[in-house]
């Protein structure tokens, strides 16, 4: 009675309607989320019952191991139940080529018969490069016959979780099903209870409805106690278990994940056979291919009841079993291998592990076997040492853990200057610059970068040299130093050419093209696309990529967003089909760069928030949106986020990162009435501007010294900033309206003396949301003897406007202003396509037929301004 699932109807019936929809070409992602024990599996194995006759169910496992199995998952396919085809098997036997992998994925989705229902259980385990597929997956699903089905731990993720960034990406998806799963009630237990001696009261207050320790106390319950905790449940079922069958129990235990039959063979002396009276009592299921225990809460209960002494000695027979079977999974070596306290066999195997795990993507797992491996270095040789800590500091710097990357780069710099190695020394130190700067620190960026070329200049490699003199020619680039960007990234252009590498020659016409560009000088845009085309005809996707994010970021520098546009599409196409995911989210924080210019503030907060984990120079400008747009909303946390944004920025010491953070802070203080707080925001980089001559911050930064009252030179040019600066206005507001933002045209039209100007201000900031500076226009047009001031929407309309987000909100005005969608895309500068959407929102969370109807409705609920009820 107790293996029945009860209370799950919903749930089933949501799993069995997104297989019928994937079967007509809708996939979609369903989670299923809930606390250990909530029944995740159980209703994963109950869903064979639901689907589709035709349907394929495949179902992976990601498992509690010290260091993951890369794709892990993904390798329980291969040889499973529901024909998963032989490329895939090859493809993670291989490991190195990730789109092979990915492909052979989306083939068996795709594969008949449909749907194809593929669960990835405990994703909460997932290894990194487990993660990146499925991102791959679940960005394509929505074009799958496919349902994707992910079970996880929710009370087990931290902010800084891994699985955060997949269950982001997951939400923004328009086919995706939550099921959270909850307790049983008071009357399940009841009914589970009633085959049983057990009190079925003492049963809910011992276990508060939980399915699994639900059934184990019914189990264990025989003679009508109830066992106070899960592990007394679990060990009460294996009393009574003679010492064979107990004995191949404990050595299962310690082997967390299902345990093939090969391995099983090899562990217990006495076969499979042994397992029988423990698989009676519901502690184990066993296959002809696999045994495993019933769930893992069954499987820790066992391992934690062990002695220390038994549960190492149980780990060095499964080492030892795994090292004599041909092809095992060096990943597993070293898990048992830490867990038998074998440092001999963690030296042997780690490297192998970490490489493998690297090659798979899953640089997380890499870098942890390194971890392991290098806590026995005395082990090595100066020389294989210095490669490990190579290996070590690149892992770290891809995972962005700077700190570690710094320690293992200076670590092995050290080494191979003892070793007298010239060559190698100077890859060395060029890779240390490289991680200074990744970390913030642009003087030790520079320090490094200095002695690379020195060094390499003597060790007569050409293209090791190229690679460092581009390598300086990037730092003085961002650091605004024209001259010196250009001359060493023309000396590394030219070695390049000679050496015929074109992922160098990239990289060096990508910094001089942009150094040149950003200091205004025309010759720069030409080299800078060269760059780009450079690197697409060599397929080099990296140095494409970074080619099309320098040119968007000094497109949207200079306010030439609709070029930007241009680069936009095809530059987050590129680093979405290569899965190249660094550059991917990079690109999306411009994106959020974009959005916020265009006043379309909800989808710059979703793109920067895609940002706001990576390393220092995406989270920087991720940041800084989101403070920004907090502050523009008066919404809370918008100081402390641009706080945040400001700490980094000043280590970089770059005026790209430096100034927006100091103009955002500047426009903080000034909506907050801090003349004071305005000058101490922007004095020292306003002087690096001007120092650096440097027009777009120089001209904003400016603008706000003079907001403020701090006397400011006269920029003179024709920037939107230096002409609200000059007094100009009328001039300011039309280069803001033509250049496509909202907030800073309305923000322009405010300084006029009119009243009829600024009313026109405020009607459009109303419209945006942007509540801190209508207040201030507000009391300027009181203060002008206004009567007839708009009240603008009421707190409960911008907190939550009939389900409305901000966006929505604004297309409902401009809507109810007897606009056309043409016109209002013109007004917002998005597509048609997006307002056609947004509009169709609008009626529907409205419950509106026709447009005339929608406007009748949001007067009702005060949604216009000067129309509340």
């Amino acid at each position: 009675m107790y293996g029945e699932i009860l209370e799950r109807d919903h749930e089933l019936a949501q799993l069995g309607a997104a297989a019928r929809e994937a079967a007509d070409g809708a996939g979609s992602v369903v989670l299923v989320s809930g606390e250990a024990g909530i029944g995740k599996s159980s209703l994963v194995r109950a869903a064979a019952g639901v689907l589709p006759g035709q349907a394929r169910l495949l179902v992976g496992e990601c498992d509690d191991l010290v260091m993951r199995r890369p794709l892990g998952p993904f390798r329980d396919l291969v040889g499973g139940a529901g024909g998963v085809g032989g490329e895939l098997g090859q493809a993670l036997k291989e490991g190195g080529d990730r789109q092979r992998v990915y492909d052979a994925l989306r083939a068996e989705l795709t594969a008949a018969p449909h749907p194809v229902v593929l669960v990835v259980e405990d994703v909460h385990w997932a290894d990194e490069a487990s993660l990146d597929a499925l991102r791959f997956l679940v960005r394509r699903v929505d074009r799958l016959p496919a349902v994707l089905v992910l079970t996880y731990r929710d009370d087990e993720l931290g902010r800084e979780h891994p699985l955060r960034h997949l269950l982001g990406q997951v939400s923004r998806l328009d086919r995706v099903h939550r099921l959270p799963l909850s307790r049983l009630s008071r009357e399940a237990v009841r009914t589970l209870s009633a085959a049983g001696p057990a009190d079925a009261a003492q049963v809910y207050e011992a276990t508060s409805g939980n399915p699994f320790f639900v059934a184990a106390v019914l189990a264990a319950g025989g003679t009508g106690s109830v066992p106070p905790t899960v592990v007394d449940a679990v060990l009460a079922r294996l009393r009574g278990l003679d010492t064979r069958a107990r004995d191949a129990l404990e050595q299962l235990a310690v082997v967390p994940s299902a345990v093939e039959r090969s391995l099983v063979d090899a562990l217990l002396t006495d076969g499979v056979a042994v397992l029988a009276p423990a698989e009676q009592r519901g502690l184990l299921t066993v296959t002809p291919e696999r045994a495993g225990f019933r769930h893992e809460l069954i499987r820790r209960a066992v391992a934690d009841s062990l002695p220390a002494a038994r549960r190492i000695a149980l780990n060095r027979d499964v080492l030892d079993a795994l090292i004599a079977q041909p092809g095992a999974d060096p990943s597993r070596i070293v898990h048992h291998a830490a867990q038998a306290g074998d440092q001999e066999a963690i030296a042997s195997y780690g490297p192998d592990a970490a490489r493998e795990a690297s090659r798979a993507g899953a640089h997380r797992e890499a870098a942890a076997h390194l971890r392991l491996v290098l806590r026995s270095r005395q082990r090595y040789e100066p020389a294989a040492l210095a490669s490990l800590l190579e290996q070590y500091a690149v892992e770290s710097y891809t995972i962005a853990d700077s700190a570690a990357a710094v320690s293992a780069q200076r670590e092995a710099v050290a080494l191979r200057r003892s070793l007298g190695d010239t060559r190698a020394l100077g890859a060395d130190l060029r890779w240390l610059s490289r991680i200074h700067w990744w970390a913030g620190d642009a003087d030790a960026a520079q320090e490094a970068a200095r002695e690379a070329i020195a060094v390499l200049e003597q060790a007569d490699d050409g293209r090791l040299l190229a690679l460092a003199l581009s390598n300086t020619s990037q730092l003085h680039m961002l650091a605004e130093r024209t001259a010196e960007a250009v001359e060493f990234g023309e000396r590394a252009i030219v070695l390049a050419r000679e050496e015929g590498d074109a992922a160098i020659l990239s990289h060096a016409l990508n910094n001089v093209g942009a150094a040149l560009w950003r200091s205004g000088d025309p010759r720069g845009r030409p080299q800078l696309e060269e760059s780009l085309r450079v690197a697409l005809a060599a397929g080099e996707v990296e140095h494409a990529c970074r080619a099309y994010a320098n040119i968007i970021w000094t497109l949207l520098e200079n306010l030439q967003y609709a070029d930007a546009d241009r680069f936009l599409a095809p530059a987050l196409e590129l680093a979405d089909r290569a899965e190249h995911l660094g550059f991917l989210s990079y690109l999306q924080v411009e994106t959020a760069l974009r959005r916020f210019a265009a006043a379309d503030w909800d989808e710059a907060e979703r793109y920067a928030e895609l940002g706001v984990h990576d390393p220092v120079p995406g989270r920087c400008p991720a940041l800084t949106v989101l403070g920004r747009v907090r502050i523009r909303r008066g919404t809370p946390g918008g100081d402390e986020l641009l706080a945040q944004a400001w700490e980094m920025a000043e280590g970089t010491r770059e005026l790209q990162r430096t100034g927006p953070v100091a103009a955002a802070r500047a426009e903080a203080a000034w909506l907050r009435g801090d003349p004071a707080g305005v000058v101490s925001a922007v004095g020292t980089v306003h002087a690096q501007a001007c120092q650096l001559d440097y027009t777009a911050y120089r001209a904003e930064l400016g603008y706000w010294l003079g907001k403020a009252g701090h006397r400011v030179e006269p920029d003179g040019g024709d920037h939107p900033y230096a002409l609200q600066a000059a007094g100009q206005w009328r001039a300011a507001a039309d280069a803001w309206q033509e250049a496509g933002c909202p907030y800073e045209h309305a923000a322009a039209l405010a300084e006029s003396e009119d009243a009829e100007d600024k009313l026109a201000a405020l009607a459009a900031l109303d419209l945006l949301g942007a509540d801190p500076l209508a207040r201030r226009l507000r009391a300027d047009l009181r203060a002008l003897g206004v009567r007839r001031i708009p009240r603008g929407p009421v707190a409960a309309t911008r907190e939550n406007p009939a389900g409305l987000t901000e966006r929505q909100l604004q297309v409902m005005r401009l809507l109810a202003e007897g606009l056309t969608n043409l016109e209002i895309a013109h007004r917002l500068v998005v597509s048609v396509r997006t307002v056609d959407n947004h509009v169709s929102a609008v009626l529907d969370k409205l419950g509106a037929r026709t447009r005339r109807h929608a406007t009748l409705r949001a007067a009702e609920l005060g949604l216009l301004p000067g129309r509340e009820k």
